[in-house]
C-alpha cells in the first residue's frame, strides 16, 4: 500500500478520534471530572441513529442533532442532579460516581439494546484521486467530525458561554465572584461533552459498526488523545486525535492491527514522560 494512502486513511480516522475526544477533554480539563460515561455516551449516539434510521428511515445527518440534543439534556441532568454534589470531592469520588453511572447505562443498553454490532449502511460508493482510493461515507464522517470540532471551538472561543466555561477553568472561586453561576456552567460543560460524544457516535455509526462491547474501546482512545494532545482545549483533541489516527494506520500496517492500539499507548506513556502537558497542551492541566 502507498504510504500516503495509509497516511490518508489514518487522517481520516484521526478526524473521528478527535471528534470522540473533544467531549471527554472538555469535562476533564474544566470540572477536573474523567468522565467514565463517555464510552457509553458514544454508543448511545451511535445506537439511537441507527434506530432512527433503520425503523423510521431517517436520514442520519438530519437525526444527528436531535441525538446530540437529546445527549445534552442526559449529560446536563446527570451533572446537575448527581456529579455537582461531589465536583469538588477528589478524583477518585467522581471517578467513582461516573463509573457506576456507566456500568447503569451499559447495563440498560445491553438489556434494551443487545451487543449486536450495528452500522448505518449509506453505499455512496468510493473516489479514486490520484491512486488513492477512499469510501466517500469515510469522508462524509470526517467532515461532519472535523466541522463539529470546529464548532465547538468557535463556541468556546466566541459565545458568553464559551468564555463562562473558560472563566471556571482558570479560577473557579474567581468566577463566582464575578457572579458567574458555577455549578450551572459545570452542568453546561458536562452536557456539551455528552452533545460531543453523542454526535461522535451518530457520525462514527455511519462509518463503522457500534457496539456496547465498544464502550471501554472508546474510553481508552478519548483517554489516550488527551494525553498526546494535551488537556482541555479543542486544538488538543484535534492534534492529539490525528495524530493517533495516523500513528495507528501505520502501526496497523508494518505491525499488524494487532498492535495499533498498542502503539497508541506506547506514545501516551513517552509523552506522560518527557512532555506531561501534551503536544499543545497549557502547564498546570497536566
Amino acid at each position: 500500500m502507498d504510504i500516503l494512502q495509509i497516511f490518508v486513511n489514518g487522517i481520516v480516522l484521526g478526524a473521528l478520534y478527535a471528534c470522540i475526544a473533544v467531549g471527554f477533554s472538555l469535562v476533564w480539563g474544566v470540572l477536573n471530572v474523567i468522565n467514565m460515561l463517555h464510552g457509553s455516551f458514544i454508543i448511545l449516539g451511535g445506537y439511537l441513529t441507527f434506530f432512527a434510521w433503520f425503523y423510521l428511515g431517517l436520514n442520519p445527518i438530519l437525526v444527528l442533532p436531535a441525538v446530540a440534543l437529546l445527549l445534552y439534556i442526559l449529560g446536563f441532568a446527570l451533572q446537575y442532579l448527581f456529579i455537582n454534589k461531589v465536583v469538588t470531592a477528589p478524583v477518585l469520588t467522581t471517578l467513582t460516581l461516573t463509573f457506576g453511572l456507566d456500568m447503569i447505562l451499559y447495563n440498560l443498553m445491553t438489556v434494551y439494546f443487545t451487543a449486536t454490532p450495528r452500522r448505518v449502511t449509506l453505499d455512496l460508493g468510493s473516489i479514486d484521486l490520484a491512486g488513492i482510493v477512499m469510501p466517500v461515507d469515510r469522508l462524509l464522517g470526517m467532515g461532519l467530525a472535523l466541522l463539529l470540532t470546529g464548532v465547538l471551538y468557535l463556541v468556546m472561543r466566541g459565545s458568553t458561554i464559551g468564555r463562562a466555561i473558560v472563566a471556571v477553568r482558570m479560577d473557579r472561586q474567581a468566577a463566582a465572584l464575578m457572579g458567574i453561576r458555577v455549578n450551572r456552567i459545570y452542568a453546561i460543560t458536562f452536557g456539551i461533552g455528552a452533545l460531543m460524544a453523542g454526535a461522535a457516535g451518530a457520525v462514527f455509526a455511519m462509518v463503522f459498526p457500534v457496539t456496547t462491547n465498544l464502550t471501554g474501546v472508546f474510553l481508552g482512545k478519548a483517554f489516550v488523545i488527551c494525553v498526546i494532545g494535551g488537556l482541555g482545549s479543542v486544538p488538543g483533541a484535534l492534534v492529539g486525535g490525528l495524530a493517533l489516527g495516523v500513528i495507528e494506520s501505520f502501526a496497523g500496517f508494518y505491525l499488524g492491527p494487532q498492535h495499533a492500539i498498542t502503539v497508541g499507548f506506547l506514545l501516551m506513556l513517552i509523552l506522560l514522560v518527557v512532555r506531561p502537558t501534551g503536544l499543545v497542551g497549557v502547564k498546570g492541566y497536566e
